[in-house]
């Protein structure tokens, strides 16, 4: 059954976030949402969850998955503003919990934050299928740019999260603790894999100046023209392309908020005895 699909790109962080529902007044997923977060002032909104849930009342659908493609770096996650407000699974990797070691050591997190993926409803292994009413969803493991991504298989379509990017900008980097340049190379060519005409849908989309954004692709135009894994490009190719790239990147933006929080599925940090929660810089250490 071929899904119903609607985008919603947030220009602040270059994300789009999917609505995907099997018919009008029947049930769908949510993927990758955003909560709007003000660095300067340590402030959130809810300015792009709110259209989503303005789409998913206005289509009469219920909501039966949020689902994240991996712990984000460049944004912080509304899944749980979501969940309070629409119901719904989160549902993530089952490798999370090797990300949330990793970051309670960094942020130093306290006994309190246990990481095992209790934060999420749901911790979907490679393979493993789920409705979403009366469409089958299949989760993709597609480690490399983080341990813990999956990418969705939802009828005729795949959502990529940060795994691939449009052709002319390539593919996500595999520079955070964790990733992996070798691995993010055996995840694509999982995903190349599959029939030509496959739709692929994208997580993020950084348009140069000469196009529009676009967040749609197909399994031929990323094997005809992606310009980091076309077609003739080999492993070692790859892995030596994408280190020496990534040596060159600034962190992300929201790096250091959007952890703390995608780790703990939208969750903010327990407020403290004044009521109020706090954020950690680690100094130093990135």
């Amino acid at each position: 059954m071929k899904p119903y699909i609607e985008a919603f790109f947030d220009p602040a962080t270059w994300t789009i976030s999917y609505v995907v529902y099997d018919e009008p007044g029947g049930s769908c997923a949510i993927i990758d949402p955003v909560l709007d977060y003000d660095p300067k002032s340590g402030r959130t909104r809810t300015i792009s969850a709110d259209r989503i849930i303005a789409f998913v009342n206005e289509k009469r659908l219920r909501t039966e998955w949020i689902l994240e493609t991996h712990a984000h770096a460049d944004h912080l996650t509304s899944a749980n503003y979501l969940k309070n407000k629409l119901g719904g699974k989160t549902a993530i990797g089952k490798e999370i919990p090797a990300v949330q070691e990793t970051f309670k050591k960094i942020f130093n997190l306290g006994t309190d934050f246990i990481p095992d993926g209790r934060h999420f409803d749901q911790l979907l292994a490679d393979g493993e299928t789920f409705r979403i009413g009366k469409v089958t969803a299949t989760a993709i493991s597609t480690p490399g740019h983080t341990p813990a991504d999956l990418s969705y298989q939802i009828g005729e379509a795949i959502f990529v999260g940060d795994t691939l990017f449009m052709p002319d900008l390539g593919t996500a980097r595999a520079d955070f603790p964790g990733g992996d340049a070798r691995r993010l190379f055996r995840s694509i060519h999982k995903l190349l894999a599959y029939p030509a005409k496959t739709r692929l849908f994208l997580c993020h989309d950084y348009a140069p100046a000469s196009r529009s954004t676009r967040w749609e692709t197909t399994v031929a135009e990323q094997r005809a023209h992606n310009i980091h894994v076309h077609d003739g490009i080999d492993e070692h190719e790859y892995v030596a392309m994408r280190q020496a790239r990534d040596a060159t990147l600034d962190m992300p933006h929201l790096l250091l908020p959007s952890i703390q929080v995608n780790v703990r599925a939208g969750q903010m940090p327990p407020p403290e005895d004044n009521g109020i929660s706090y954020l950690k810089i680690p100094l130093n250490v990135i």
